[in-house]
């Protein structure tokens, strides 16, 4: 093998070396993929949930809460209605989700506002009336309610 032959077989090493650097890429993304992923399943039961508050659909967002018989629709209207603490919301930015170990839910973080659109952070006047809401979702059955810390 000369210099400027220009053969296209390859090593058996090189060639190993590029299968390797592959499945490591390959596995990199399917984990990253999985990280992202992770809890999409509970933020998109907040995110309807939370849908149904922001157009003022307390019954929907009653059922889609899947609430404990002990847990009434009026004790939720105290809870989400208009007059509540945590009423009058118009937007929300989901922050984060976190597991504690062996939990069997997830407590999602998220901020509320009374502003549609959601206030950017520049707005302070705006940003100053966002409040952080931590909701618990249950892996079981994608119940919704207040995170128990």
């Amino acid at each position: 093998m000369g210099l400027f032959d220009n053969s296209d077989e390859h090593p058996p090493a090189k060639a190993m070396r590029y299968f390797i650097t592959g499945l490591a890429f390959v596995l990199l993304v399917v984990g990253f993929c999985f990280y992202l992923l992770r809890y999409h399943t509970e933020k998109n039961s907040v995110r309807h949930f939370m849908d149904a508050l922001i157009v003022g659909n307390y019954q929907e967002a009653y059922r889609l809460s899947k609430p404990a018989p002990s847990y009434s629709f009026k004790d939720f209207q105290d809870d989400w209605g208009p007059q509540a603490y945590n009423g009058g919301i118009k937007s929300f930015q989901i922050k984060d989700a976190s597991r504690l170990p062996s939990a069997s839910g997830v407590v999602i973080t998220l901020d509320v506002s009374p502003y549609s659109p959601f206030p950017p952070k520049t707005d302070e006047l705006k940003s100053a009336k966002n409040t952080e809401v931590k909701l618990w979702v249950q892996f079981k059955d994608e119940s919704i309610g207040f995170a128990p810390f």
